[in-house]
């Protein structure tokens, strides 16, 4: 099969392969297939950028070289018009995936190992449907925590065939690092393994003495001869508000871990930088011992993945990031936001403390994010009671098993303890209901 592959194809997985030729087993056929198509159209036009004459590119130009555009929206968009209407690269604005890269170091100090530089994805779901495809094949496990974001089975099963195998997430008020390890090290081969922290839907993140659990798992798994392959959905990453619980990202402690051990950080400014609807995110990948060609060639494979998925991430979207990044007041504005979610965390730990609501729910372990969870008393139905919430009390909340999840990201810090009332009232009437 691999004689099938495209010339530019074979030159990444070689490229890959000098340095760790266990990482080509980590890739699904259709990760091997991948390429950035650099001597394609993209290629051709950009040896013909300086061209006095230019008709590579497809989109209209004026006849002074600026991109031709409706002039209605120069007044909703103050930025030069090319950094507005043209197609940014399918890797990303260049800047931006540098300032990126910096941004990785400062927010994660333990991080002393090469990492490539960020490809910009349009949005954390795409990257982490680029990651699936360059890494699942059909059939393949994902070994993910039972709380899980439901959007992981339509991304790994459904669009890649994979399998999603779960292990227990808590233990008492911890994360069940010992259910994670037996999983991991139930057999040797290809494992997958995607972490979401803080984690969607249970507003959890690990402990430092969890996290180094984790790490010795995923190390005792790589020396018994697996290829590990470890996705991190960072998409709330820096929202953490309890003391002892780890604040950078796993990529610190996984980054030189082993050769065998490929790390794929999954991030964006959606979350981060309070930009839901704006669509840009980034895949960075690190392995231990990593060549700056290994490097370009990971990165290709993700600019070749966006390229045939999207074909790139929103321009405009990526520019106003440049703007905001550069501004001298990015950093204090992102800080007011931040500390407005963690007096509304503060104000979800006083409504849910001394067990007052007992007989009807109790809380699961959170400690950062945007949300957390109650598991609801024997003999409730979640639905049941959402849909009570919802038309008695005027309460929406996501009924997930037997959980309800509440984002209190997204309410007002005096509504929060009328939240929980009123979830306690319509689990009292329903218990006293007959059946």
């Amino acid at each position: 099969m691999a004689d099938s592959f495209h010339p530019l194809a074979l030159e990444a997985n070689e490229a890959i392969g000098q340095t760790h030729a266990a990482l080509l087993t980590a890739f699904s056929a259709r990760g091997k297939s991948v390429y950035f198509p650099r001597t394609g159209i993209l290629g051709q036009s950009a040896e013909a950028k300086n061209a006095k004459l230019n008709a590579t590119i497809g989109i209209a130009l004026n006849d002074d070289g600026s991109p031709m555009h409706l002039p209605l929206f120069d007044e909703l968009v103050n930025l030069d018009p090319k950094d507005v209407y043209p197609y940014a690269s399918s890797y990303g604005k260049e800047e931006l995936r540098q300032i990126w890269k910096n941004m990785l170091s400062e927010k994660n100090p333990s991080l002393k190992s090469m990492t490539t530089t960020p490809v910009v994805c349009a949005g954390l779901t795409h990257a982490l449907a680029v990651a699936g495809l360059l890494f699942a094949d059909p059939g393949d496990e994902i070994i993910l925590p039972d709380r899980f974001w439901d959007n992981y089975t339509l991304l790994f099963e459904h669009l890649c065939g994979a399998a999603l195998k779960t292990y227990a997430t808590f233990k008492g008020n911890a994360f069940d690092t010992k259910s994670f390890r037996t999983a991991l090290l139930a057999r040797t081969g290809k494992r997958i393994i995607l972490f979401n922290f803080p984690n969607n839907p249970s507003g959890y993140s690990p402990t430092a003495k969890e996290v180094q659990e984790i790490v010795d798992a995923i190390r005792a798994s790589a020396k018994q001869g697996s290829t590990v392959i470890v996705i991190l959905d960072d998409a709330y990453f820096g929202l953490v508000y309890e003391q002892g619980v780890e604040r950078e990202s796993l990529l610190s402690y996984l980054a030189d871990l082993h050769e065998r051990v490929l790390v794929v950080k999954i991030d964006g400014a959606t979350k981060e930088d309070f930009v839901w609807g704006h669509r840009v995110a980034f895949i960075t990948f690190a392995v231990k011992g990593m060549s700056e060609k290994c490097a370009k060639a990971l990165e290709a494979k993700a600019a070749g993945t966006v390229r045939e998925t999207t074909s790139n991430a929103p321009h405009l979207s990526q520019s106003l990031l440049l703007k905001l990044y550069a501004s001298p007041e990015y950093r204090e504005q992102k800080k007011h936001a931040a500390t407005v979610l963690e007096r509304r965390y503060l104000a979800v730990c006083d409504a849910v403390k001394g067990g007052k609501y007992d007989e009807c729910f109790r809380a699961l372990p959170f400690n950062s994010g945007y949300f957390m969870c109650v598991e609801l008393a024997k003999g409730l139905d979640a639905e049941t009671v959402r849909r009570r919430l919802l038309e008695k009390y005027g309460t929406g909340v996501i009924a997930l098993g037997n959980l309800l999840r509440v984002a209190y990201s997204s309410l007002p810090e005096d509504s929060i303890g009328e939240v929980f009332s009123n979830i306690a009232a319509a689990c009292r009437e329903l218990s006293l209901s007959p059946s």
